[in-house]
């Protein structure tokens, strides 16, 4: 198999535990790797800076959904009728086109997703590699008669140099927030427009689609780039957990919390894209 670190052009590439991934290139030198199994974006390098993070405890053999990367939460999010976050990041998704900067991914019906989930779906996921950010678009299409519901999320892991350094801007001031953390089910209104995490966080904030990871440890910000779809913004950290690495990694996670239902033939768009700044 080609080897990762010296393949320049676009191809199947394979871990050292056998997943297989496909890297994306551009001619300034930024990369991005795309997982078939979960259809998972596991890395985006910019200037030479790596901003999608992947817990050190995550399993990248295949045995369990890969902790971290862009993974999909699909078609449920959270617990549910059937097993949490969906199975869209625990199967293999097929490759349907690729070139050096972008890649488009396929999920459709098997046995597997059958058993849990009777219904005909086909999801499409393209990433871009462009110039200035990276671009990841969701669709998903009724290929039945009947109508079905599903939520979707990109539950999005992001590198950060120290929490202590990370602030998180948005529209979240006034904003209604659920609090997973309280499990009451109450919501909650946010006061704040810059948040910043000192304890575990688990929070679902419905109407924030804007967020920007600002870190003062690198001078960079990260605005998460919600342009279709996605409408809500879970904040989620294990605050302590030296395990899943909590000091080096937010969740800022990309969400239609509240459940489309998609007729026979209708089809939905998720658009997010990732775009670097500096502070």
């Amino acid at each position: 198999s080609a080897d990762a670190e010296t393949a320049s052009s676009a191809g199947l590439m394979t871990n050292d535990d056998g997943l297989e991934y496909v890297r994306l290139s551009n001619a300034a030198g930024d990369t991005s790797d795309i997982y078939l199994y979960g259809g998972v974006v596991t890395s985006y390098v910019k200037g030479g800076q790596e901003y999608i993070a992947v817990r050190p405890d995550a399993k990248m053999d295949g045995s369990k959904p890969i902790s971290g990367g862009l993974s999909h939460c699909w078609p449920q999010f959270g617990p549910g009728e059937i097993q949490q976050h969906g199975f869209a990041r625990n199967v293999n998704w097929t490759v349907k086109s690729m070139d050096d900067t972008s890649c488009v991914l396929e999920m459709a019906p098997s046995d597997y997703t059958k058993e849990m989930w009777d219904k005909e779906f086909l999801c499409t996921f393209s990433v871009n590699l462009e110039d200035d950010q990276l671009s990841t678009k969701m669709f998903v299409e009724n290929k039945g008669e009947e109508s079905f519901d599903f939520q979707a999320a990109l539950h999005s892991y992001f590198t950060v140099s120290a929490l202590e350094n990370l602030s998180i801007a948005g529209s979240f001031a006034g904003k209604e927030f659920l609090n997973k953390m309280v499990g009451d089910g109450e919501m909650q209104t946010e006061e704040r427009d810059v948040i910043t995490i000192s304890e575990e966080y688990d929070r679902v904030y419905t109407g924030v689609n804007d967020p920007v990871l600002q870190d003062k440890g690198t001078g960079k910000s990260l605005s998460v780039l919600n342009t279709a779809g996605y409408e809500d913004t879970v904040l989620w950290n294990p605050y302590g957990n030296e395990g899943m690495g909590y000091n080096n990694f937010v969740c800022v996670e990309s969400v239609k919390f509240d459940p489309v239902t998609l007729a026979g033939g209708a089809s939905w768009t998720g658009d997010m894209a990732l775009k670097v700044g500096d502070l």
